[in-house]
């Protein structure tokens, strides 16, 4: 049975390329009325259908992620400028989607798109995962620059996929090789490497995985060019074993920067400007491939750090982190809530809003140096998905 992991998926909760343009309806986007503690809440306009995702923010304020379409049976890579939301199109197949905070601070997008031909080998790729159906399509990392979406080269294999960008352009994620890799488990076949593009350049480079290892992938890159991801083995393409290690590549060095403990699911997110990575791992104790993770902080001067959970919760995943180690993501238990960790402190997001506030903010996906959170919310009484911003009010 293909294991696919809830921190990518949040599975518990969660043509031709064209652009389009969807008005702020105030009827459905709305600023809590009442005092709060910490934050404001406003949603974000969607295309009406019921998952929707805002995966990162920009200093500058620029969103970035997917709608799903009327529906729900394809999604779209989104971009939210102010309070309008243009939809970024795909490579000429069904979907899209900017599924890491793959946004710079000068509004380069990064991201998965299917193209209109379908994978020779019969794989699910990396990108299955992420839409709403396994479509056999092939999917291509893109970056978005300028007004354009641009299909990523790969290493030799099919597929492709991005994560990350920084103000110069790079762009990080993982491709496909030509080579048959027996750590691969089906339908996956080929094996994979961790890319550093370049594509204003016409550049690409491979960043390669730990001695010993198939397999690499890059999850996030900063303005320094330092780069964090996984090195592992072949797997499903997604999570498990193909994140064996949590690594950093530093000027074509890979550094294995530890993990919690466990045997799988080792997986960094997101890094700063100051190269301090968060992301998920499963801690000691929990065995082979089953899914328990902790969110983690690793900083240089001190290590990798268990973050723990809210209270009452068995796991956690650290997903977005901004220059002033403010970090955000999701603690699971009986639901999922969104957190805030400050100052060695894990909040519920739910707390910091003010009482009344009628909704649950199940996943908080990103923040920006002015401590903006873009996130998930669903709707009191419904299982609607809808991407919020919470902004911060007055001192922490």
């Amino acid at each position: 049975m293909r294991q696919i992991s809830c921190a990518l998926l949040i599975a518990t909760l969660w043509g031709c390329s064209h652009d389009s343009s969807v008005s702020f309806d105030p009827r459905v986007s709305r600023e809590t009325l009442v005092p709060t503690t910490r934050y404001t809440i406003s949603y974000l306009p969607t295309l009406d259908g019921s998952r929707n995702r805002p995966s990162g923010i920009s200093n500058s304020g620029l969103i970035a992620g997917f709608v799903n379409r009327p529906g729900n049976a394809t999604r779209v890579a989104a971009l939210w400028r102010s309070a309008s939301l243009d939809t970024l199109g795909t490579l000429g197949g069904p979907n899209s989607v900017v599924q890491w905070p793959g946004i710079s601070n000068n509004g380069i997008v990064a991201g998965i798109a299917e193209t209109a031909e379908l994978d020779t080998l019969g794989e699910e790729w990396s990108c299955s995962a992420f839409f709403p159906s396994v479509t056999g399509h092939i999917c291509r990392g893109f970056v978005w620059d300028r007004g354009v979406m641009t299909a990523l080269p790969t290493l030799g294999g099919d597929n492709g996929f991005a994560t990350g960008v920084n103000n110069s352009g790079q762009v990080v994620g993982w491709a496909e090789t030509r080579v048959h890799d027996p750590t691969c488990n089906a339908p996956q076949v080929l094996q994979f490497r961790a890319v550093l593009w370049e594509p204003r350049k016409g550049r690409m480079r491979e960043l390669r995985p730990l001695p010993g290892d198939s397999t690499s992938a890059a999850t996030a890159i900063n303005d320094q060019g330092q780069v964090a991801g996984i090195s592992g083995e072949c797997d499903i393409a997604v999570g498990q074993l193909s994140a064996r290690h949590s690594v950093l590549w530093e000027k074509d060095t890979v550094i294995n920067i530890g993990d919690l403990g466990g045997d799988a699911w080792h997986t960094p997110m997101d890094i700063n400007a100051a190269g301090d990575v968060v992301g998920f791992s499963n801690p000691r104790g929990v065995v082979g491939i089953a899914f328990a993770p902790h969110g983690f902080l690793w900083t240089r001067e001190s290590g990798i750090r268990d973050l723990g959970t809210l209270p009452g919760d068995a796991t956690s995943q650290a997903v977005g982190i901004n220059s002033s180690r403010q970090i955000v993501g999701v603690s699971s238990g009986a639901t999922n809530r969104a957190f805030l960790y400050e100052n060695g402190v894990m909040k519920d997001l739910n707390g910091l809003v003010g009482a009344a506030f009628p909704d649950l903010l199940i996943v908080a996906q990103h923040i920006n140096d002015a401590g903006v959170i873009v996130g998930r919310a669903v709707r009191r009484g419904t299982s609607v998905q809808v991407p919020f911003v919470a902004t911060p009010v007055g001192e922490p």
